[in-house]
């Protein structure tokens, strides 16, 4: 039997979820989303979890979307109708995150891009290893970050957000922390230690306060999220069905650079 695609441990007063696909580099299919989500649903009922960490299992922390599942999609008949349904099943899991009553650690292990990314930008406090790098090639296989440009936005603000999305630059682990992105550095070997003792000093706060707290950061001052997160759903699926998707994600499996149209 296949390992599962999410592990979950639990350490008191912490929960652990470990993104468990290393050989494709944690790349999100759609099973190992609702999994992901379902995950935090269980650690939700879990009084005694204060926090939860979310981290990658081998070099990667996410490497975004699963392409070679994508490219399938676009062989099918139903291509239209499924895009529709993974964009809004990603806005789901990402408006979950920030819903969710309980901070959320994203302990950054290695890369961390396109969708992957966006699980970083959707966790209230972030760490990362030197290894850890981040960014948005979407543009690159001819499709559109268009639900991580507000969450990117919201975290970092429009100019940095402008360039990492319109550039599809990859930066290093220590440029992230300097615009905001990573709050804080840390060994490698030490990482999920770390993320550990931030949940335990969080215990030391009562629940209640930590958990409306989160929502006065992302319901009010983050208050048109939601509807920014809607249209950018709307736009990653439209730009899935263009000449230039169906390029980009077969030049993806095939190895090679893309012709655009």
């Amino acid at each position: 039997m296949s390992e599962p695609s999410i592990l979950v441990k639990k350490h008191v007063p912490s929960g652990t979820i470990v993104l468990n696909r290393p050989d494709k580099r944690n790349a999100l299919s759609r099973n190992m989303i609702a999994d992901l989500e379902q995950a935090l649903r269980d650690f939700h009922g879990e009084k005694k979890v204060r926090a939860v960490i979310i981290t990658g299992a081998g070099s990667a922390f996410c490497a975004g979307l699963d392409l070679s599942e994508m490219h399938e999609t676009c062989q099918s008949d139903e291509a239209l109708q499924k895009w529709h349904e993974d964009s809004v099943q990603l806005r789901e899991l990402y408006q979950y995150m920030l819903r969710f009553p309980k901070p959320i650690i994203a302990a950054v292990n290695g890369p961390a891009v396109g969708a992957g990314a966006g699980l970083v930008l959707a966790s209230d406090i972030v760490i990362a290893a030197k290894e850890a790098t981040f960014g948005f090639p979407e543009p690159q296989r001819g499709i559109v970050s268009g639900l991580c440009a507000p969450l990117l936005t919201f975290r970092i603000g429009g100019g940095h957000a402008a360039k990492l999305l319109l550039t599809a630059e990859r930066i290093s682990a220590d440029r992230a922390q300097q615009i905001g992105l990573f709050e804080e550095l840390v060994s490698h070997d030490l990482l999920w230690a770390r993320a550990a003792e931030i949940c335990k000093t969080i215990e030391k706060s009562a629940a209640e306060a930590v958990s409306l707290t989160k929502r006065v950061l992302n319901e009010t001052i983050g208050e048109h999220l939601e509807m920014l997160l809607a249209a950018g759903a709307a736009a990653s699926a439209t730009s899935k069905t263009t000449q230039a998707a169906s390029e980009g994600l077969s030049a993806f499996v095939e190895k090679r650079e893309p012709n655009w149209p």
